[in-house]
Order: structure tokens, then C-alpha cells, then sequence
């Protein structure tokens, strides 16, 4: 469309979910202004929310409790640490870990001496301990061996660490798991979804973690006044902010996206209406121009900063490091005054970029505009309780109808190819965490979890063409109810057609990390290292101003780091 036929408040359509749901792309998402982590600190911020250290009885050797307390207008929150002398050669990112260098609630409130003495006998035994409804997650960490040594010695001799080194790693902890929603005895979630604070996705979890954050850095600092006494000094505030937390997860993470399909929906179609409403504006003032300019800067420094010794990894951070590059020189040619021009500029990306520079433009293009974006970080909850209903009274023709149109990926696929439905997704008896088994050489497929949505698709759509095109879905799934779960869904992506991953999650070349990685960019996470295609590190609230920064920190502007 040319600017000229554009009509009076032309509005830019939304991506195609052909082109969005596909893993490829998933797995090529950035945090944005809408990611959970900056949602959480712009509310903390305009709230005025207030934090107190309520105890910090840590000893000389790195051993002890604390208690860090987020104060808002109607709820106060705590996160309990306890600390704990963890020798090297029991840290493990594994879930099967029986120990480690740090266990973490979120309390309710703030706790007694009794409820630290009741937790202090649970909490650093994670699931083989129980917490109760005034703990609203768990949570445990670990040092980075490359990383904590390194800034002890330093900061206990009197000198600031290694500057490249921080960047390089990100983190001087990582947590290896974060439960909450009533696992373990913690708090359900619908026990407290009521509170604006915490109606959110994942809420509990991220102020836990930038709680935590505070507490990693405060006990480094400890660590080295116990080592250097008064030689010792603390960290730069600049550097200090470089410092965020790490995480390590796994397959754990995947199907929530699959088993959650309105929330995911919410999240998806939030991100694109996002996008469509800056694509939309029809003249970029010079203020947003020179901001977009700045940003993208900024995203060239986090991408130059970005390590990982994954070989796949390491092609999409090559690819992206050169897609900004040309990003970049087609901005500094580009009119950026002349009437849609963002349109233009998206544009243009989807020719000319990788999927990771695409999808880093979309994120790129929300940062000049928070009054137009910033509110539908409100609208990524889900009531799933109202999606589950299935409409009986809609006919073979209606249903086909939907699965031809939002299917047709599915259905393209050969059921009969070995590599088609190669994997298994199932729940360890150990653990009871989400696994991936290899069918043809693996026992356990008894046990498969419904990820094999394509292909029950394809089988559904098999047994819907034999049955006459008036005929009820209601009769259909009384003689066939193995159909159910896929009706529902085939329902649900009518409604919401961002609700279906649009791969098939059972094939030989799906790769798990794209769902991870898709997840994590939503709660605001960078620097994405995969270990494998099942598991990865991640880096969180890195550049973030720390809790008694917050009231004076610039506006949600730390999710990139700054040009010196």
C-alpha cells in the first residue's frame, strides 16, 4: 500500500500466526517494554513501593539468613534467603541437586523469628522440604564459579573486577528453579490473583528474583569485607548494576506454552497489537526518532556483549550482529520523517533480516512509544477456566472449516515418516518435570504427555470427513472423545489465533529451546546460552537499578545497556 492510498486512520494489520507461531521465529524473540520484568518495576516505581533489609545474619563464612521486604500500598512482601557453605564439587545446575549455595521463599508479609525458624528446617531442602499457604514460592541458587571467586579477591583487595569479565558472564548467581503457584504447600495462585500487584503473569516469581538479585549482591560485598577487612571496598554502582541474575533451565519450562494456550494467546496477540499501533503512527516526531536511534545503539552494544558456546547459538547471534549492522545503515539513509515510516521500516526488515533481526526490531520499535504500548502489559492475563468449553452445536462443516484454516501446517505433515513423530514428551517419576524421550529408542512412550497435537489433528480431521457436513460436533465426540482435547483447541485458535504453536512438537527437528526461549523473552530475559537444544542459561534484570535505586531511577530505561 502506498502512503497515498493509505486511508484516514489506517491501522497496520497483524502478523499472520502462520508466520509468528512458527518455532523458528518463537525462538528468535526479544524482551520488550511489554516483558514481565519491566512491567513489574514500572508498577513498583510509580507505586512508590518502599524496601527495608529486615535482617542480615550472615557470618564469616558466607552462612546465616536475611530477610528483604518490598513494602506497597495495601501487601507487604519478604524474601527469606538462607545462605548456606556449599563445597565446589556438590554445585549443580540439575534439578536432581540436593544442595546449594543459596534457598530462597517469598513470604507473605513479614515473618516471625518463628516463621524463620519453621522455614530455616524446609526451605534449604527445596522439594524434599514443605512450605505453607504464607509462602508464595521457592526458590534456590548457585554461584558462578567463573565469576564469584573473581570478585571476592578483588573487591577484598581494593580493587573494582574485571569489567569485560562481568559483561562476559552476566550474573554472580543463578537459580536453577523457581516454584511457585502452590507447589510444594506455597500459596495457589488463586489465593492472591485478586491483588493488582500480583494479577500478572508471574509476578510472584520476578519480584522474588529481583529480591534476590539484592541479596546476591550484598552478600558478595560481605563475603569480601570478611576476606579483606578494611583494604576491602564495594562495587562501583555502574558495575554493579552490570550484575544480574542467572538462570539455568530446562524442559520444565516447554509445555506451558502448550498447556496454556489462551495465556500464551494474550501474550502473543499483545506483542503484535503492540507493534501494529507503532507500525500505525503516521509521523514519528524528531524526540522518538533520535530515541528509536539511541535504542538501537544500545541493542548493538547487548548484541556485541552476548556470549554463548552453543553452534547454534553462535550462528544467531552472527546473524543478528550482522543484521543490526545492515539495520543500522539503512537507518542512517532511510527518511525516518516521511509518513509511515516505521510501516516502511518493518517493511523492509521482513525482506532483508533474519528471523532474529526482525523479531529485534519489533522490540526495538515498542521503546519510543510508552504511552501508546505500556498498557497492554495489562492485557497478558487469561481466565482459562472460560476457554475450556467445547461448542457442540457447531457442525463437520464448521469444524473442518476451522482446521483447514489454522491447521494446514499440520495436516502437510506425513504421520507414517519415522521422523514425524520421533519424540515423546513425558514426567519423570523422580522429579515429576517435563522430559523429552526418543520413541524409536527409548521405553516410556506409554507414559507420552498431548503434545502430539499435529498429528491428532490430522487423525481428527480423518475421522470428521467420513462423517456427513451437517452433523453435530456433539455427536462426533460422543463416539469419538478421544477427540476432544484437539476439538477444544481447534475452538480455542478460532477464537484467539495466537493460541497454537504452529509446529509439530513430536518432529525429529523440533527444538525445545525455541519454546524456552519464546517463555523467557516474555518475562524479560537476555543473553539466551543454550548448553544443549533442551537447556539453557539465561540472564535476568542485568542493568536494572537495585531496590534503593528504584525512586530515582530514569523510567523503565535499563533493559540495554548504556553507550559509555
Amino acid at each position: 500500500m502506498t502512503t497515498d492510498a493509505r486511508p484516514n486512520n489506517w491501522k497496520a494489520p497483524l502478523r499472520d500466526p502462520n508466520t509468528v507461531m512458527r518455532l523458528s521465529q518463537m525462538g528468535s524473540f526479544h524482551q520488550s517494554r511489554l516483558s514481565f520484568m519491566r512491567a513489574l518495576l514500572r508498577r513498583l516505581q510509580s507505586e512508590e513501593w518502599q524496601f527495608e533489609v529486615k535482617a542480615f545474619q550472615i557470618d564469616d563464612t558466607c552462612v546465616g539468613h536475611a530477610v528483604y521486604s518490598a513494602i506497597g500500598p495495601t501487601h507487604t512482601y519478604s524474601l527469606i534467603a538462607f545462605a548456606h557453605d556449599l563445597p565446589d564439587d556438590m554445585r549443580s545446575d540439575r534439578v536432581i541437586a540436593t544442595a546449594w549455595d543459596c534457598t530462597f521463599t517469598l513470604f507473605d508479609g513479614v515473618p516471625t523469628d518463628a516463621d524463620i525458624e519453621r522455614l530455616s528446617q524446609n526451605v534449604p531442602y527445596q522439594e524434599a522440604g514443605r512450605i505453607s499457604p504464607s509462602e508464595l514460592s521457592l526458590s534456590r541458587a548457585n554461584r558462578s564459579n567463573r565469576l564469584w571467586g573473581h570478585v571476592v579477591d578483588r573487591l577484598a583487595d581494593g580493587r573494582q573486577p574485571d569489567p569485560e569479565l562481568i559483561r562476559s558472564v552476566g550474573y554472580l548467581m543463578r537459580t536453577t528453579a523457581v516454584y511457585g503457584n502452590g507447589k510444594f504447600g506455597a500459596a495457589d495462585r488463586t489465593s492472591f490473583m485478586h491483588r493488582p500487584m500480583m494479577a500478572d503473569p508471574f509476578r510472584v516469581e520476578l519480584l522474588s528474583v529481583y529480591l534476590t538479585r539484592a541479596f546476591v549482591m550484598d552478600l558478595v560485598e560481605h563475603a569480601a569485607r570478611t576476606k579483606g577487612g578494611d583494604k576491602a571496598i564495594t562495587l562501583d554502582p555502574n558495575l554493579r548494576r552490570e550484575f544480574g541474575i542467572g538462570n539455568s533451565t530446562g524442559l520444565g519450562m516447554a509445555p506451558f506454552l502448550t498447556f496454556h494456550p489462551a495465556l500464551l494467546n494474550n501474550w502473543i496477540a499483545s506483542r503484535e497489537e503492540a507493534f501494529s499501533l507503532v507500525r500505525s503512527v503516521e509521523t514519528a516526531s524528531t524526540s522518538e526518532r533520535t530515541t528509536f536511534k539511541n535504542f538501537l545503539s544500545r541493542a548493538i552494544k547487548n548484541a556485541d556483549d552476548w556470549q554463548s558456546e552453543h553452534p547454534l547459538q553462535i550462528e544467531k547471534i552472527t546473524a543478528l550482529r550482522s543484521d543490526l549492522s545492515t539495520l543500522n545503515a539503512h537507518v542512517e539513509n532511510a527518511d525516518l520523517s516521511q509518513p509511515y515510516a516505521w510501516d516502511a521500516l518493518a517493511t523492509w526488515a521482513a525482506d532483508n533480516l533474519s528471523t532474529e533481526g526482525q523479531e529485534q526490531l519489533v522490540s526495538l520499535l515498542l521503546e519510543p512509544y510508552p504511552d501508546l504500548v505500556d498498557d497492554l502489559a495489562n492485557c497478558m492475563k487469561a481466565d482459562e477456566a472460560e476457554t475450556f468449553a467445547i461448542d457442540g452445536t457447531k457442525t463437520v462443516s464448521d469444524t473442518l472449516g476451522c482446521i483447514y484454516e489454522n491447521y494446514a501446517w499440520a495436516l502437510d505433515n506425513d504421520y507414517s515418516c519415522p521422523d514425524s513423530r520421533s519424540r515423546f514428551w513425558y514426567v519423570s517419576e523422580e522429579k515429576l518435570e517435563p522430559r523429552l524421550g526418543e520413541r524409536f529408542e527409548e521405553d516410556g512412550g506409554d507414559l507420552e504427555q498431548p503434545h502430539t497435537i499435529a498429528q491428532d489433528i490430522d487423525k481428527f480431521c480423518k475421522v470428521l470427513e467420513l462423517w456427513p457436513s451437517s452433523a453435530l460436533l456433539a455427536d462426533v465426540l460422543m463416539k469419538h472423545p478421544e477427540y476432544r482435547q484437539v476439538a477444544r483447541r481447534a475452538q480455542l485458535t478460532q477464537k484467539l489465533p495466537y493460541a497454537e504453536i504452529r509446529d509439530n512438537q513430536i518432529s525429529a527437528n523440533m527444538l525445545p529451546i525455541d519454546m524456552l526461549r519464546c517463555k523467557l523473552s516474555f518475562f524479560g530475559a537476555t543473553k539466551f546460552d543454550p548448553r544443549s537444544d533442551r537447556w539453557l542459561r539465561i540472564c535476568m534484570y542485568q542493568n536494572a537499578p537495585f531496590p534503593d535505586e528504584l525512586a530515582t531511577a530514569p523510567f523503565d530505561d535499563w533493559a540495554y545497556p548504556s553507550i559509555d
